[in-house]
């Protein structure tokens, strides 16, 4: 059935046409529902084991329990290991500096609009919340899964107005309705279990569509998303008919777990109120069209129903299904799931805990051993204060059950140990105090190995998901946005913020867009090293790299910007460049009325100062500050002298000098040098010393 609204381009309607009308196109989308259909019964068994990770991870005692006794106990150790690598890795992926995104430009300038974009897109889909959900679902289930859609909202609110009284006499208020559009890119975490790529042996999903394959994700739609749906022409209005018509109270059949309603169940909500929902088949996969082969996105609604088939609708003619494996498996495009080593010893765990529990139940309580032939008052021999028993204390003796609890709560945190090993966790990365007091050495070498454990894990999550990500939020915005939207601008390296408008995004120049939060995070000790390195530069006479002029603006504003943040870093080292010079007769104007106007920096001095007096004959200084603005203009005229006359230099190869040796100036390090601590204060625990500063790529050698 044709859409209702067709886009007069005829570009736009031949993506949104409906070509599943077409005999032999139908027939293949048959042919490919019967695949996909089978390709989710063969994972199912994936699916089934998905549930007992999460059970696991939730803190669900399961039914391959041994130990059947009165304690019901469940020890979390893949929780607070999963836990911990949420903590550490999501801290790494989202820097102090706020800085997340590497825009590379052929032109010389650097494409800050574009940077500032994607941040202002990064907070409005809410990453920071939605990454460390990322995360769980990759060492859970194995598997990265996002999908990347456009969200258009509209609200209408009410505003007050003055408006002119129809006398002509005063001002009135009143209210007024305005409909205001929310648009940004919406990003959707999806279970593995309702991912399905075939082959299941391809390396990506491009791959896999391009040899034959397709990408499938099941949905479940209510009636209210079923109509949203016909509304917006994304699915064939008969066929969404036919679909309500048929909707049942969906049961989850054995190949298709409902991960939701189990999250749901596990947060302590007994039903997801959903009510009625119908499964969807959502495929996108290559047809062959008149026009050649084409990627396109096809619904099916049941075996006999094909809700839409069009060619894909996104500009940019991606997939927006990101999935990657957490650790990549040669031969499979699904990685395995974190928890499946360590399954057992957690079974294993909260065995021996709940046996340790109930034998502490027993060791708490006394044993009383007394011979009822020679003690005929056993009955009336009551644990009560100050109780008096009549026997013979020779008759009566007191036993002590075994403490079989303190070997089950060391044998428990042997074993935890072992997930913890299993799961790369490391004692730095697991707060609370340590039994063992270790030394300067073993801090920094527990500091090295989590740097390379987290460093492996992020950058898998970068190239695989983050970086395409944000190469689809250029793509989405340049196709949805037509209007000019006002973000916070990052200056250079996001050193300053302001308010910018951004027009809409044109693709015809080339951009490269990388996820940059990983890399800056790296700094605890690049910084070291940096300040080292610009240290010995400064020491180098000009006249031994010729050709070059030592530029440390960079250098420095990147420095400050991971270590302070864009908020403080902007207040330290500021940007002359990004403050404003306003014309002396503008600043004359608004002196006169009593404003107190600051002075730039860059000003032209002199030629103000010519301006400010001349107005001071011809208005006079009412209130004093064009006297005040002047004094600024000359200290600064002052100021810049004496910077152009420098500060007296020592000869080369003095102490102190370029090139010397000995001590350094006051107040300054040598040439070369790194900045420490004053030598009887010791640096803080976990600092890593200069003389074990090594490669953050290379493995740390055993002693």
């Amino acid at each position: 059935m044709p859409d209702k609204k067709k886009p007069e381009d005829p570009v736009l309607r031949d993506r949104g046409e409906n070509i599943a009308t077409k005999k032999k196109i139908k027939d293949d989308l048959l042919d490919k529902y019967k695949d996909i259909v089978t390709g989710f019964t063969d994972q199912n068994e994936r699916s089934q084991n998905a549930q007992s990770y999460w059970k696991a991870f939730n803190g669900e005692l399961s039914d391959n329990q041994f130990y059947s006794g009165n304690s019901q106990l469940f020890v979390p150790a893949i929780y607070n290991a999963i836990e911990a690598r949420v903590t550490r890795f999501t801290n790494q992926i989202f820097p102090v500096s706020g800085q997340h995104v590497e825009v590379m430009s052929s032109d010389v300038t650097k494409p800050q609009a574009i940077m500032s974009l994607l941040e202002h897109y990064i907070r409005k889909a809410k990453l920071r919340s939605l990454i460390p959900s990322l995360i769980r679902n990759g060492d859970v289930e194995g598997q990265y899964n996002i999908y990347v859609s456009w969200s258009k909202r509209v609200r209408h609110v009410v505003r007050k107005i003055k408006r002119q009284s129809q006398e002509g006499v005063g001002d009135i208020e009143d209210i007024e309705e305005e409909e205001l559009t929310a648009s940004r890119p919406e990003v959707e975490i999806l279970a593995d279990s309702d991912v399905l790529v075939l082959p299941s042996t391809a390396d990506s999903i491009e791959e896999a569509i391009y040899e034959g394959g397709s990408a499938t994700i099941l949905r479940r739609w209510t009636k209210a998303k079923i109509k949203e749906m016909m509304a917006s022409d994304a699915i064939d209005s008969k066929a969404g008919e036919i679909l309500l018509d048929e909707m049942q109270q969906t049961r989850r059949s054995i190949h298709t777990p409902d991960k939701e309603k189990d999250a749901v169940h596990a947060a302590g909500i007994k039903s997801d109120g959903r009510g009625k929902w119908a499964l969807v088949y959502e495929v996108w996969l290559i047809l062959k069209l008149e026009e050649g082969l084409r990627v396109c996105q096809a619904f099916f609604g049941g075996p006999d129903n094909i809700l839409m088939c069009r060619r894909n609708p996104l500009w940019c003619d991606r997939v927006p299904l990101l999935s990657h494996p957490v650790k990549k498996i040669q031969g499979s495009f699904k990685g395995q799931s974190l928890v499946k080593p360590i399954l057992d010893m957690q079974i294993y765990i909260n065995d021996v805990a709940n046996e340790g529990a109930d034998s502490s139940y027993y060791a708490l309580l006394p044993i009383v051993m007394s011979d009822p032939e020679k003690n005929p008052r056993v009955a009336s021999m009551v644990l009560a204060p100050a109780a008096v028993w009549e026997t013979n204390p020779r008759d009566t003796q007191f036993a002590q059950f075994p403490p079989l609890w303190q070997d089950a709560m060391e044998l428990v945190q042997m074993l935890q140990g072992y997930i913890f090993q299993t799961l790369g966790v490391n004692p730095a990365m697991i707060t609370g105090n340590q039994k063992q007091k270790r030394n300067q050495a073993e801090i920094a070498n527990e500091q090295q190995v989590d740097i390379l454990t987290t460093a492996d894990v992020v950058t898998v999550l970068e190239a695989g998901i983050l970086t395409p990500l944000v190469q689809l939020f250029v793509e989405l915005d340049h196709q949805n946005r037509d209007e000019k939207i006002s973000v916070r601008r990052f200056g250079e390296m996001g050193m300053s913020i302001d308010m910018e408008q951004i027009s809409p995004v044109q693709m015809g120049y080339r951009y490269e867009y990388r996820w940059f939060g990983v890399e800056a995070a790296r700094s605890a000790q690049q910084i070291q090293q940096q300040i080292s390195a610009l240290n010995v530069a400064r020491g180098i006479p000009p006249q031994l790299y010729q050709g070059y002029k030592l530029n440390l603006a960079p250098a420095m504003t990147h420095m400050i910007g991971n270590t302070f943040g864009p908020q403080l870093g902007r207040q330290i080292f500021e940007d002359l460049r990004a403050q404003i010079s306003v014309d002396p007769q503008i600043e004359d104007d608004l002196m006169d009325v009593g404003n107190a106007v600051p002075v730039h920096p860059l000003d032209d001095h002199r030629v103000h100062i010519e301006v400010h007096s001349q107005d001071m004959q011809q208005r006079g200084d009412r209130f004093g500050t064009k006297r005040a603005h002047l004094a600024d203009h000359m200290q600064q005229v002052a100021q810049q002298a004496q910077q152009q006359m420098g500060p007296p230099q020592q000869p080369p190869g003095q102490p102190g000098g370029p090139g010397g040796g000995g001590k350094g100036m006051p107040g300054q390090a040598k040439p070369g040098a790194s900045p420490g601590q004053p030598r009887p204060m010791q640096q803080p625990p976990g600092a890593v010393a200069q003389d074990q500063m090594r490669d953050p790529r290379a493995m740390p050698r055993r002693m």
